[in-house]
């Protein structure tokens, strides 16, 4: 999966001064690259007896969708606040340049269903910290929690330890 590494474009300074971004649009964009890594992950979880899928907004989404298809499970989207439309839970996170808050439907998982957490970068772990703590107010099983990409110098990993973790490209 290294090779996944020539489609990510890095982008200096984004959004803020001193970030370095990965860009995953060149990954996407090339339609044998996508079709790797969307493949190499319904691999992974084929046998995994996953019931939803849910991703974070927005990037997450591109995988989380296609990866749900694949898999034959529901898609939960994990949106920021005020996006979506019916009662949700709430849960605030920090990431390396803000603060924010992620929600989901109130009845977006059955209690007891295997879920997959996916997005497309690890940084600090504060985003995926708020999405367990959603999947836990819904009563969910967390099966795993992917990445596409993980920054091991920021070590969010470790702040997802109670769970199994895993990434594809490893910076």
């Amino acid at each position: 999966m290294d090779d996944l590494k020539k489609y990510i474009r890095n982008i200096p300074d984004f959004p803020k001064k001193g970030i370095l971004f990965r860009d995953i649009t060149t990954l996407i964009g090339n339609k044998e690259k996508f079709k790797e890594v969307i493949d190499g992950l319904a691999d992974r979880y084929a046998d995994k007896k996953i019931d939803a899928v849910l991703a974070v907004e927005s990037r997450g989404f591109i995988f989380g969708g296609a990866l749900a298809y694949k898999l034959r499970a529901g898609f939960v989207p994990v949106r920021k606040k005020g996006k979506l439309p019916h009662k949700t839970y709430k849960a605030a996170y920090s990431l390396e340049y803000g603060e924010d808050i992620l929600e989901a439907h109130r009845d977006a998982i059955k209690p007891g269903a295997r879920v997959l957490l996916i997005d497309d970068l690890l940084a600090t772990g504060g985003t995926l910290g708020a999405v367990i703590d959603i999947v836990k107010k819904l009563k969910g099983e967390i099966a795993e929690i992917a990445f596409i990409i993980e920054l091991k110098d920021l070590k969010g990993r470790s702040k997802l330890s109670d769970f199994p973790v895993y990434s594809m490209i490893q910076y």
